[in-house]
């Protein structure tokens, strides 16, 4: 029964259906079941996890190439052990790697799975809502404004349905779509494509990969753009490359000019080149937004884009609608008032009745038995609203002709008959638009209007006019019959009414914004309610509202002008889409990294111009899909959630990135000192990648470490001279015990090669391992801030399974020998005088920098106001922890 497109296309609808075998009622529960065992899913190939190219990424390290082939030339022209051991080694290290990022992907691919899109589908002649993936050819669908299309669907009905295909076609213009026999690119809306304007109602065509979409799928595999993050990533790995290349070719003509062989040369090189390089720090940094992405999942939070979870904990600026983020979202009819705010009365037939019964008339939900089971929130309302009788007066009316509602009239209209036969065109929408469209406006309505923004209300204004003329798109006057009203129709209006909505400031709104600012965040409120209504919401949270401005206001500035304001601007309202993304932008442009969050498809063009875009599950598909994280449960505190999540990972990683630098950078010295004196190589290459190997299995745990509250309280970013500074001032710390282990060795313990060998080794992974416990944190002594228990055993264990490789029956085959007793004193000596030093060093490292990591600082004057605000409250904390466990009471 599968349809060519373009056949079906050129079908009158009647036809189309019977080529589908539906009917207007839909397929029935039973052959939709049926069917989806016969197509399969509608569902794209998508976030799969491929075993393959996650080994690729790990083997994409051309170091790791080179020093396994220079380990092959040595197996062929000397001994092969070594060539086995490197190789034994390389595979370990690799393998870590792999099942750690394998492991990781595979959840977030589960956690992909739980972000679900539904449709508006009739089956059994009822509208019901399912699955998109659920979606067979026959199935009638009902497409509105925001939806993102599920299938390729042949259009049955249409009001004024224009469709974005940009994601196809590369076309910036929405297409003008039609029911009538056309080609499929106007007859058909085809899937993956978004309604931007109108309502439809189609037949399913082709699902799944033989739609359009999922023909040119592999096409559309373009890579994100970087994320803040991933560009601080990039340059960190440059500069590794580049501090790797000179101190890897200085070992290297050392070796050499001191005569020894070249594969010798070359394999110590390149291991020591690898031990500099942090191999595991992708492993590190997906192990750590894997685990995080499960945790915020537990809190109804999930991540579609990873490492937008470390941009999260970047940002400095959140933009965020009123509707159910600040308030319940729980929108319902309060009342309704007459044209001039009084107590109505039926004079002339204007009552409230007929305000609420003409707003049912005008009305986009999709009912069924009295229930509106579909729509947006108002128009829901309204029918919830409304009694039995209202209903059945409100069905009594004939619906001609539907002018739907956008964004940039902010309005809707209809063109019904009423039980007496008489033509009404309804306007219903924002109270200024309508008003601005009546002819005469009794001087109490804008006093009434005012009075019920001030009070918190949502309101939506009803207009309507007797129908005698209409107007055609040519201009020229024409009989009532003409159905699609335009904008010289919707004027000359009486107003009917005012109809008025609550939606109540959500409960724990005001605690989630006051930990929001405790967190350095600045929160702006972008809405399409009135200014007033919005500045009231906010100031009954607790919200410091610094100003307001309207879409208007907006909109009559220029770049420049509104940069200068939008600092100290809290509310933006009656604001479109553009305007939307026009603030993000500027906001941006200050400095500051934003996150937007929206629901709504007015809001897509937002969403991805943020840093970060937030949306819920409730929200449009279109929403959704430009959204980089989408919120189970719409709430500010889950949201704070997630940037103390994206915090704390940052910070882990930073731990990683600062040790691993510091601690190779060390050896590397160490090893380009020891080679300029001895007659042997210091550590043979084997013992340099089974030390590496070690050491980054101990750091593995460090995902699960414990941040301290200080390093959580402001956002932080990437800071290449800050860890420039840090690896050049710290490594240079290990290479001083490094030379006093050589001292020992040489002089005290007049050690050979074998000995010399297994000394370093011991003490530098030792060295190496234990320092974490004071380079983790900035806190004196390093013992207040508690590791993890992980990160503890692992630490701890390391240098123990170090110390017991020489006595191991592969120790001898490794190089290792056994290691005089009076050795043992000494490195423990060296080992304690290394981390009291490191200790003290860090003070002096610290002494002119803040919190002691690489810090965003806030160029806004509003965000440093707020960061002054959390370092107030992070101190009031502390002090009062601190006295707390003196047992200090009524202390200021």
């Amino acid at each position: 029964m599968l349809q060519d497109l373009d056949r079906v296309a050129l079908l009158t609808t009647a036809d189309a259906l019977g080529a589908l075998e539906s009917g207007p009622a839909g397929l029935s529960a039973d052959e939709a079941e049926a069917r989806l065992g016969v197509y399969g899913p509608n569902a794209m190939l998508s976030h799969s996890v491929h075993a393959w190219s996650v080994l690729a990424r790990q083997l994409r390290n051309p170091l790791l190439l080179l020093l396994l082939a220079a380990a092959a030339v040595s197996g062929l022209t000397g001994d092969p052990t070594d060539t086995v051991i490197i190789s034994v080694i390389v595979s370990l290290s690799v393998g870590l790697g792999f099942v750690n990022e394998y492991r990781s992907e595979q959840a977030v691919a589960a956690l992909h799975a739980q972000i679900r899109h539904t449709a508006l589908v009739i089956r059994d002649g009822v509208p019901q809502r399912v699955d998109v993936v659920a979606l067979v050819p026959g199935d009638i669908v009902q497409l509105s404004v925001g939806d993102v299309v599920p299938a390729d669907i042949r259009l049955l009905e249409t009001t004024e349905l224009e469709c974005d295909e940009a994601v196809l076609t590369g076309e910036s213009m929405p297409v003008d779509k039609t029911a009538g026999p056309e080609s499929h690119d106007k007859s058909c809306a085809l899937m993956g494509t978004i309604v931007r304007e109108g309502t439809g109602r189609g037949v399913v065509v082709r699902t799944g990969m033989q739609t359009e979409f999922g023909r040119i799928a592999a096409g559309l595999g373009e890579r994100p753009g970087e994320t803040a993050f991933q560009v601080g990533l990039r340059k960190f790995s440059f500069l590794l490359v580049r501090v790797a290349g000179v101190l890897t070719a200085s070992i290297f003509v050392i070796n050499i000019v001191l005569h020894r062989p070249f594969i010798d040369a070359l394999l110590f090189s390149l291991a020591i080149a690898i031990g500099l390089t942090p191999q595991l720090l992708p492993a590190i940094v997906t192990v750590s937004l894997s685990m995080g992405s499960r945790r915020l999942a537990a809190k109804k939070v999930l991540v579609k884009r990873l490492v937008s979870i470390e941009d999260l904990g970047n940002i400095t600026v959140l933009f965020t609608d009123k509707t159910g983020t600040l308030t319940d979202g729980r929108i319902t009819l309060e009342r309704a008032l007459d044209g001039i705010g009084a107590t109505p009365t039926s004079a002339g037939g204007v009552t409230v009745e007929r305000a609420h019964l003409l707003g049912l008339v005008c009305n986009e939900a999709v009912v069924d038995a009295g229930k509106a089971v579909s729509g947006n929130a108002l128009d829901v309302a309204l029918w919830d609203g409304a009694d039995d009788a209202l209903m059945a007066r409100a069905g009594a009316w004939r619906r001609v002709a539907l002018r739907p509602f956008d964004h940039e009239r902010r309005m809707s209209a209809v063109v019904a008959d009423a039980p007496d036969g008489e033509r009404w065109l309804v306007v219903k929408g924002e109270p200024e638009g309508v008003i601005a469209r009546c002819d005469s406006i009794d001087p109490t309505v804008a006093a009434s209007l005012s009075d019920l923004y001030d009070a918190g209300a949502r309101v939506i204004a009803v207009g309507a006019r007797r129908v005698t003329t209409m107007t055609t798109a040519a201009g020229s006057v024409a009989p009532a019959a003409v159905t699609m009203p335009s904008d010289a129709d919707e004027q000359h209006l009486a107003l009917v009414g005012l109809l008025v909505f609550t939606d109540r400031p959500k409960a724990d709104a005001a605690p989630s914004l006051a930990r929001l600012a405790r967190l350095g965040i600045v929160v702006k409120v972008i809405t399409g309610d009135s200014q007033q209504v919005a500045v009231k919401v906010c100031r009954d949270l607790g919200l410091d509202v610094l100003g307001a401005l309207t879409g208007d206001e907006v909109d009559a500035l220029d770049d420049e002008a509104l940069g200068t304001v939008i600092d100290h601007t809290t509310v933006f309202a009656r604001v479109g889409p553009e305007t939307k993304s026009r603030i993000v932008r500027v906001q941006r442009l200050r400095g500051e990294d934003v996150a937007f969050m929206g629901d709504g498809v007015n809001d897509a063009v937002a969403l991805h111009h943020a840093d970060v875009g937030i949306s819920v599950d409730t929200g449009t598909d279109v929403a959704k899909d430009a959204a980089d994280i989408v919120l189970l449960d719409k709430d500010l505190g889950v949201l704070a959630d997630g940037v103390v999540e994206g915090r704390r990972i940052f910070a882990n990683t930073i731990k990683y990135v600062l040790m691993a630098t510091s601690s190779n950078f060390g050896n590397m010295f160490s090893a380009a000192g020891a080679s300029a004196f001895l007659s042997f190589l210091p550590m043979l290459p084997s013992q340099i990648l089974l030390n590496n190997l070690l050491y980054d299995t101990s750091q593995m745990t460090i995902p699960t470490d414990n941040v301290d509250e200080e390093m959580l309280a402001r956002p932080s970013a990437w800071d290449l001279g800050f860890i420039r500074s840090f690896m050049i001032f710290f490594g240079p710390l290990s290479s001083i015990f490094d030379f006093a282990t050589f001292a020992v060795m040489i002089r005290v313990l007049h050690a050979h090669a074998a000995e010399f060998r297994t000394g370093w080794f011991v003490e530098s992974l030792a060295t190496q391992a234990l320092v974490i416990f004071v380079i983790r944190t900035r806190r004196r002594p390093f013992w207040r801030s508690r590791p993890s228990a992980p990160l503890l055993v692992a630490s701890l264990v390391v240098p123990l399974v170090g110390i017991a490789l020489p006595y191991m029956p592969f120790g001898h085959a490794l190089g290792f020998t056994h290691l005089p007793v009076e050795y043992y004193p000494i490195l423990g000596a060296m080992i304690i005088s290394y981390l009291v030093l490191v200790e003290q060093a860090k003070a002096v490292f610290y002494k002119n920098r803040a919190m002691g990591t690489p810090l965003a600082v806030p160029k806004s004057r509003q965000a440093r106001r707020v960061y002054r605000r959390a370092a107030r409250f992070t101190h009031r904390s502390r002090l009062q922890k601190a006295t707390a466990e003196r047992g200090i009471s009524g202390a200021k």
